[in-house]
């Protein structure tokens, strides 16, 4: 075994969550100044993990599940050696795609165990988040993996997207935390109870990954009100999928009531982050609450 170190990324997503686990597109972009940092010492004593960080014990009961589903799908020889230290400033269960950034950076070490001799390490590592959604579409660690912003769809077209300008946008926290295998179920039954609407909102949805990209990609005045209306229409599609209640609710009408020009979750709903997009500078009130996201 070889010492090893690497890095991943948090994300965030611009409009196409839910509809691209059945083949809708997606955009998102990383959150470069929030990391998870793995390193590993091998050593001739039983495994340990280090856990650090503002958000890294938050793994401690996540990592061992996946190190253990990892080694097993991997063919690992047991029993493993070795320590782990992990540093991370994604929070779990936010939307910034921790589960992510924690299988990705296990997927690498095993590569660089060789234990994964012809397997893609995206794949597997895929294959590993499916243990917290039920079902990944990707998306959120292909962003983690490549530290680039891009337009998604699950198995098919994956391309890097280069804005040609770049509006206030913002994360803020709305003070809960999302269950994102819950979130995904509830949408899903959606097809069961009523398939019509579950099949338009897909198709709403759709409709606004393609206008965030094709605003993204116009200089012209237009462009920030088609980019408005785009984080409009995909706010929508969380509400009527059920996943902008409680405390995440409030926040989104908060935001909207101190001159947002829209607001959306960023991940999978239910809590977590918020995306908020302004045409002026936020009241003072509220910029320090807000994270600044730079132009990737």
């Amino acid at each position: 075994m070889t010492p090893f170190r690497t890095r991943t990324f948090a994300k965030w997503i611009l409009a196409g969550e839910h509809s691209v686990l059945r083949g809708c597109p997606a955009i998102a972009f990383p959150l470069t100044n929030r990391a998870l940092d793995l390193s590993f010492e091998p050593s001739n004593e039983a495994l340990s993990a280090d856990f650090a960080g503002e958000h890294g014990e938050e793994l401690r009961l996540l990592f061992h599940g996946v190190i253990e589903n990892a080694t097993k799908r991997a063919g690992v020889p047991e029993p493993l050696k070795g320590k782990f230290r992990i540093e991370s400033a994604l929070p779990v269960g936010a939307g910034l795609g921790a589960s992510a950034a924690l299988c990705g950076a296990i997927g690498r070490w095993c590569e660089s165990q060789g234990y994964l001799p012809g397997t893609d390490v995206y794949e597997f590592s895929r294959s590993l988040e499916d243990l917290f959604h039920g079902e990944s579409s990707g998306v959120d660690l292909a962003v983690s993996l490549s530290a680039q912003g891009i337009y998604f769809v699950r198995g098919g077209e994956r391309r890097v997207l280069t804005p040609v300008w770049w509006p206030q946008l913002y994360l803020s926290y709305c003070g809960a935390r999302g269950m994102t295998s819950d979130c995904v179920s509830k949408v899903k039954r959606l097809f069961d109870t009523d398939p019509e609407k579950a099949r338009a909102l897909d198709g709403q949805m759709r409709e606004a990954v393609v206008m965030c990209e094709g605003a993204l990609t116009d200089s012209s005045r237009d462009a920030f009100e088609s980019l408005r209306r785009a984080l409009s229409m995909a706010g929508e599609c969380f509400n009527e999928w059920g996943l902008s209640t409680g405390d995440l609710g409030h926040h989104l009408q908060d935001l909207r009531a101190n001159g947002a020009a829209a607001v959306k979750p960023t991940g999978s709903g239910g809590g977590g982050y918020v995306l908020s997009l302004w045409k002026t500078d936020p009241p003072e009130n509220l910029k320090s609450t807000l994270i600044p996201i730079p132009k990737p």
